[in-house]
């Protein structure tokens, strides 16, 4: 856990005592004010002692992060629009993305839709920052010899399931956040040994993700049941992310040109797959059910095939 700094304390505090333009990404999931119990404290303040909480935190942003620098903020919609507000117009940041994180589980209601949706707003420090397209895109869904089959650009909204009850990894948090969406955030707009600060650690999960895609993490978390838990799962042996975005597991339809199909399918892993040992599975039967193949997938991810069909 070298590259994983994790600390016991107050965001407002610890967020003064990080150098000037040293951090590359923030990643940040605040209390949203919505009542919820986090151990220590409960997530409930006035209206204007909210805002002013959220101004206080925020307002570090622009001094930490580097000129090529982004955050991701996570906001439920009572609030959104005014942190937006802060964002753009009291600290002058970019406007970058407003990204709707889709998930099939959530609160039921019989009055009014059930909501299935978290908002997640998207600034950067400047006008030139980092962005990895090709380590976040997505298989396409037809083959078209226009289409570039290293993926396409994944879209703002994103579907990833909530970590289930059930889920192994599901820890003894209230808003744990899948690893597959965090990883998306990291691999988008950081790279190897940069540095990714996450102010409200929660349970853990930036800082796992950090420490699997070889980035330095820097935690906060008020609650030292929490910074326990998460040095808990920092210290569990890594299988897969805990999530993923379901197109990761499709195969192109219309691969008929065997040479193509042949070699889309061996590096299909290693651009989609590669952090996810536990969706291969999907991916393998996808490419039988649909081009008779069988595709096999040693433990370096390489990967062999054989055509059924000879």
């Amino acid at each position: 856990m070298d590259n994983i700094d994790l600390r016991c304390g107050d965001a407002l505090t610890m967020l003064k005592e990080i150098e000037e333009s040293s951090v590359d990404l923030i990643i940040a999931d605040p209390p949203y004010n919505l009542g919820k119990n986090y151990g220590n404290n409960h997530d409930i303040r006035g209206f204007d002692e909210y805002i002013e909480f959220t101004r206080e935190w925020i307002s570090e942003v622009p001094r930490v992060l580097k000129p090529t620098g982004t955050i991701y903020v996570f906001m439920g919609v009572q609030f959104i629009s005014y942190l937006y507000d802060i964002l753009d117009r009291e600290l002058e940041l970019f406007f970058n993305n407003w990204i709707v994180w889709h998930y099939t589980q959530g609160l039921g209601k019989t009055k009014g839709f059930s909501p299935r949706h978290d908002d997640i707003l998207v600034f950067t420090k400047g006008s030139e920052f980092k962005f990895n397209l090709d380590d976040v895109r997505v298989p396409q869904k037809y083959y078209r010899a226009r289409n570039n089959m290293r993926g396409a650009n994944p879209g703002n909204v994103w579907t990833f399931s909530h970590v289930h009850y059930s889920n192994p990894n599901r820890q003894d948090h209230p808003t744990q956040k899948p690893e597959g969406l965090i990883e998306r955030m990291i691999l988008a707009s950081s790279d190897l040994g940069d540095t990714v600060l996450d102010p409200f650690s929660g349970s853990g999960t930036t800082m796992r993700v950090c420490q699997q895609l070889y980035r330095n993490g820097i935690g906060f978390e008020l609650n030292p049941d929490y910074v326990d838990m998460t040095n808990r799962r920092l210290n569990e042996p890594f299988v897969g992310f805990d999530s993923v975005d379901p197109r990761m597991e499709r195969v192109p339809n219309d691969l008929r040109n065997p040479e193509i199909r042949d070699e889309y399918l061996r590096n299909h892993i290693k651009w989609f797959l590669k952090n996810h040992e536990n969706a291969q599975d999907v991916f393998k039967k996808a490419v039988k059910d649909k081009y008779s193949i069988e595709v096999y997938i040693n433990e370096g991810n390489n990967v062999s095939i054989q055509n059924n069909l000879l």
